[in-house]
């Protein structure tokens, strides 16, 4: 659920922006990443744990005002790109700068013990890399929609793509390195 509750503002934001419509969605999502991150902090969830959520409150406060001051732009037609934006960049930047979101999320599920350890640190900049690259697919991917008035189905697709492959990655990818890992623990011992 680590990985998913990040996406918890986006998610709203998306539901009550089809209801409703921009603005309305980014204050849903800002006010639903204020409340998880007020009650991740009140559990005592470390701040580095919480990058993902505290983008998502930066990127709806500024897309959130930007919307009301300019409820008309043309800006409000490209919200969903621009969220797909600011994800990359928001997980780009984290391994630019050797913090991988997805480390503090998998420090709230791993011993502490492992956290320092140089391969559980690779394995997280991997996945985070798997995220910044389906982030970056999908925006990439609805630009080229929007700019050549392909089919939503083309959309979804894409959505489909750059969420659910990075899922399967985070899932997968660490398991199959313990795997290796206890394989050469076995024939070394």
């Amino acid at each position: 659920m680590g990985y998913i509750r990040g996406f918890v503002p986006w998610i709203a934001s998306g539901v009550v922006s089809a209801v409703a419509d921009w603005r309305w969605g980014a204050v849903a999502g800002f006010v639903t990443g204020v409340l998880l991150l007020v009650q991740d902090r009140r559990r005592g969830v470390a701040l580095d744990a919480l990058v993902l959520e505290a983008s998502s409150i930066v990127y709806f406060a500024v897309i959130g005002t930007y919307a009301f001051l300019s409820p008309d732009s043309a800006v409000a037609e490209y919200n969903g790109t621009l969220s797909f934006v600011w994800l990359a960049g928001t997980a780009w930047l984290g391994l630019a700068v050797q913090r991988p979101f997805t480390l503090g999320i998998a420090r709230r599920q791993a011993p502490e013990e492992y956290w320092s350890h140089p391969g559980f640190i690779a394995v997280n900049k991997v996945i985070t890399a798997v995220w910044a690259g389906g982030f970056t697919f999908i925006f990439v991917a609805l630009t080229v929609c929007e700019l050549t008035d392909a089919s939503g189905w083309l959309q979804g697709l894409a959505h489909a793509v750059g969420l659910v492959v990075p899922a399967v990655v985070t899932k997968v990818y660490p398991a199959r390195i313990q795997a290796r890992v206890a394989a050469l623990g076995a024939q070394a011992g």
